[in-house]
């Protein structure tokens, strides 16, 4: 059994963890519309391009996540299975998120705009490594079968088809250049095109069913229960 005050830490992080991420997102797409003003870019066509990054969408489910689990934290009563499921989707999105930006993305200037350093980490690894170790020690987590694989990896696809599809009609500059949100996905900065955009999405599919099973798997080992 959690004792109470355990659980109203947990609530209280969770809820701060939230916050942190909210200001983290404002912080960066306020000054990428200051960019997009400056350079007289379409601000609602900025934003859709903001929203379209793995990353952003990731850390607002991830608020989402904490601010729902904090409360039935609060009320110390086990995650029902819908959240279960939910919430383990958003952690191994997150997980590979910190996986993919430190080993792919660390030091590059991303295409939102001027970076905010301190949003950049919140964002990419504070907010990351938070979820996956809350998916640890939070109390109301239950076993999830392995069928939960299957949710874990629809949206990641629907996002990479929505992407390359969209991309090569999107400009991110006044150069009328192709947008992609991540270099790795742009066919024009590969030395062997699509095939090398190809094998970057087949590897981070992989990180994401390696995450997600690992994610399963130690729900299966042992539940962190309230009661």
């Amino acid at each position: 059994m959690k004792s109470t005050a355990y659980r109203y830490v947990i609530a209280a992080v969770r809820v701060a963890v939230a916050v942190l991420i909210v200001a983290a997102i404002v912080a960066q797409l306020d000054r990428s519309v200051g960019n997009w003003q400056k350079s007289g870019l379409s601000v609602a066509f900025g934003i859709t391009n903001f929203f379209s990054f793995f990353t952003i969408e990731s850390n607002v489910a991830t608020v989402v996540v904490l601010l729902i689990g904090a409360i039935y934290t609060f009320a110390k009563r086990n995650d029902p299975h819908w959240y279960t499921v939910f919430r383990v989707i958003v952690v191994t999105y997150m997980g590979v998120t910190g996986i993919v930006y430190n080993l792919l993305l660390r030091g590059v200037e991303l295409p939102q705009g001027t970076t905010v350093v301190w949003s950049n980490e919140v964002l990419h690894v504070v907010a990351c490594a938070y979820l996956v170790l809350d998916w640890f020690i939070a109390p109301g987590r239950t076993p999830l079968t392995w069928r939960t694989l299957r949710a874990i990896v629809i949206f990641p696809i629907v996002w990479a088809i929505y992407t390359l599809v969209r991309a090569p009609f999107t400009v991110g500059d006044n150069h009328g250049k192709a947008w992609y949100p991540y270099p790795f996905l742009n066919p024009a900065l590969a030395n062997e095109g699509y095939f090398s955009v190809a094998f970057y999405v087949v590897l981070i599919a992989g990180v994401v069913c390696a995450v997600g099973a690992g994610a399963i798997w130690v729900s299966r080992r042992k539940s962190v229960t309230t009661v």
